[in-house]
């Protein structure tokens, strides 16, 4: 996942504490860069926790919660509990909507130079279908 603000992509971290944040906003999960943590107000960005007006929160499996005070919730744009998902009963509901599979210009180009860097030159190319 890359930074919200400016696209930069984590690169394999060093041992010891990662210098990227999470928070989330707009009821998603986001991080946030090193240098976009110095240069702008990005907590300012972030949603806020309802019951401490924490930032610290982590979005997971349709329910956001605050790591300081531990309160959790649904989105806010969550369906109502009850309501159909649209996911068939037994099914495993997808962690990324549909609509966000697109929206990372140049990740397969990414993906294919690090499998080259790993596997080497001559794999062979998967066959769809």
């Amino acid at each position: 996942m890359p930074c919200y603000r400016c696209g930069a992509r984590q690169v394999d971290p060093d041992r010891g504490e990662s210098p990227w944040k999470r928070g989330v906003r707009a009821d998603r999960q986001v991080l946030i860069c090193p240098a976009c943590q110095s240069s702008v107000d990005w907590p300012a960005e972030l949603d806020r926790c309802p019951v401490c007006s924490s930032v610290h929160l982590v979005r997971r499996l349709g329910e956001v919660e605050c790591r300081d005070c531990g309160d959790v919730r649904e989105p806010a744009g969550a369906p109502p509990a009850g309501a159909g998902s649209g996911v068939a009963p037994g099914a495993v509901p997808s962690p990324v909507p549909a609509a966000d599979l697109g929206e990372t210009p140049g990740l397969a180009e990414e993906v294919e130079l690090a499998l080259d860097r790993v596997l080497g030159k001559a794999r062979r190319p998967a066959r769809i279908g």
